[in-house]
C-alpha cells in the first residue's frame, strides 16, 4: 500500500515563501520527485496532440485560420481583397479563436484509488494522475489557464504550471473515498474530475449543482481496474478496502457477483443521469486499456463540454 507523504510548503534558505527563488526551488523539487510522471505525461500528450495547431475555432485572434466565401451579415471590412481578386467570388479571412479559457481539475487522491488487481496494472491513482497531467499539458499548449479546484493551485498558463500540478498530485488522502473538491470554481470555466466515483454520491451531486449555479461545465472520467468491472472472484475471498476501513470475508464470492454488477450498473446509470442533467460528459477508462485512447477522448470531450 502506498503511504501518504506529508506536504508542507517551505521557502529556500534566505528566500521568503512565495518569492521567485522559492517557486523555482519548489518547482525543481517537484521535477526531481516526479520525473517518470512528468516524462510520461509529456510523451502521452505529444502522441495525441500533433503539433501546436491551436483550438481551430473562428473568432477574434491574430493567427490566420482559413478563407471562406462571404456570407450574409459579414461586414465589408472582413473581405480579403487580395484573395478575392483571384476570382469572381469574395472571400473572408477568418482568424483563430484565441480567448483563453479557464480549466479546473480534481484528481481523486482517496485510498480507494490506490488499487491495482495485479502487479501488471497501474494503480487507478497513477493512471488518473497521468491522464490529468497529460490533459493539462495539452490544454496549456492550447493557451488555456489550468489549475486545481479548491483554490490551492489557481489556474495559470505556462510550463511552470505543469510542475506545480505534479507537485500537487503528490498528496494522498487516507480516507477510503475523497469527496470532490468544489470550491473556487470560476464562473463559466470548464472542469475535469478524475475518480472511480465509487464513494458516497451526495458530495458529487453537490459539486455538480454548485458548478451549474456558476455556469460551469465539464467532464467526469471514471477510472476503474478491470477486476472492478468483471468481478473475477470465486470461493473463499477476503475483500478489504485499500484504506483498511472495510473488511468482508466470504466462502462463496461467486454468489456475490451478480449483486455487485447490478450495483455497479446502478452507479453508472446515476452518474450518467447526473451528467446529463448538469450538461456534463461522462467517460469510463479501465487501467488495462490504452491511456492514449483515453486522453484523446478526454481532450475532445473537454473541447465540446458545454456545447
Amino acid at each position: 500500500m502506498t503511504q501518504a507523504r506529508a506536504h508542507q510548503p517551505s521557502g529556500t534558505a534566505g528566500s521568503p515563501p512565495g518569492s521567485a527563488a522559492d517557486l523555482r526551488h519548489r518547482a525543481e523539487s517537484a521535477a526531481s520527485r516526479f520525473p517518470p510522471l512528468l516524462v510520461r505525461a509529456q510523451q502521452l500528450a505529444g502522441s495525441v496532440l500533433l503539433g501546436e495547431h491551436g483550438r481551430r475555432r473562428a473568432g477574434m485572434g491574430d493567427d490566420f485560420w482559413q478563407y471562406r466565401p462571404v456570407q450574409a451579415g459579414d461586414s465589408r471590412r472582413m473581405i480579403d481583397h487580395r484573395r478575392s481578386a483571384k476570382g469572381d467570388q469574395q472571400f473572408v479571412r477568418e482568424r483563430e479563436w484565441q480567448i483563453a479559457q479557464t480549466v479546473h481539475l480534481w484528481v481523486d487522491q482517496g485510498a480507494s484509488m490506490r488499487f491495482a488487481s495485479t502487479p501488471a496494472l497501474p494503480e487507478k491513482i497513477d493512471r488518473a494522475r497521468l491522464l490529468g497531467l497529460a490533459a493539462s499539458v495539452m490544454m496549456l499548449r492550447a493557451g488555456e489557464r489550468v489549475g486545481l479546484t479548491g483554490g490551492r493551485l489557481p489556474p495559470r498558463r505556462g510550463n511552470a504550471q505543469i510542475l506545480r500540478l505534479a507537485d500537487a498530485f503528490s498528496l494522498n488522502d487516507e480516507d477510503d473515498y475523497a469527496p470532490p473538491e468544489d470550491r473556487a470554481m470560476q464562473p463559466q470555466a470548464r472542469v475535469l474530475f478524475l475518480s472511480d466515483f465509487l464513494g458516497p454520491f451526495a458530495p458529487l451531486e453537490q459539486a455538480l449543482a454548485k458548478a451549474a449555479d456558476r455556469g460551469v461545465h465539464g467532464v467526469l472520467m471514471q477510472v476503474l481496474d478491470p477486476a472492478e468491472e468483471e468481478f473475477p472472484f470465486d470461493g473463499r475471498t477476503i475483500f478489504e478496502s485499500v484504506g483498511g476501513g472495510v473488511r468482508h470475508e466470504t466462502l462463496k464470492a461467486g454468489a456475490l457477483k451478480q449483486r455487485y454488477l447490478d450495483r455497479l450498473a446502478e452507479r453508472r446509470d446515476a452518474l450518467d443521469h447526473l451528467c446529463r442533467a448538469a450538461g456534463w460528459r461522462l467517460g469510463t477508462h479501465h487501467t488495462g486499456d490504452s491511456a492514449q485512447a483515453a486522453l484523446m477522448w478526454l481532450f475532445q470531450a473537454m473541447e465540446r463540454s458545454g456545447s
